[in-house]
């Protein structure tokens, strides 16, 4: 198991959840953020899939002249109002 360090600011942060009731030890709090990074790396990895598959399918249309205008603030937008929590 690896040696973890953590900043005071963090250490009060899971005394302060605990004191809370939120929950029952550091452990819980520590298997939790694991748990959600593990859930961002792979939405993260799965997105990578997705945009570079968007973006294959971008330039076989280009090659083909199926090319439409877009509006890229839309689309910007869009993406980040979809992933939003």
């Amino acid at each position: 198991m690896p040696n973890v360090s953590l900043t005071p600011v963090m250490e009060r942060e899971i005394e302060e959840a605990i004191a809370a009731g939120e929950y029952t030890s550091a452990s819980e709090i520590v298997r939790e953020g694991l748990r959600l990074w593990k859930e961002r790396r792979t939405k993260a990895l799965l997105y990578d899939e997705w945009l570079r598959a968007q973006i294959e399918l971008g330039w076989d249309q280009a090659e083909r002249g199926e090319v439409e205008e877009h509006n890229m603030q839309a689309i910007i937008d869009d993406v980040i109002a979809k992933s939003a929590p």
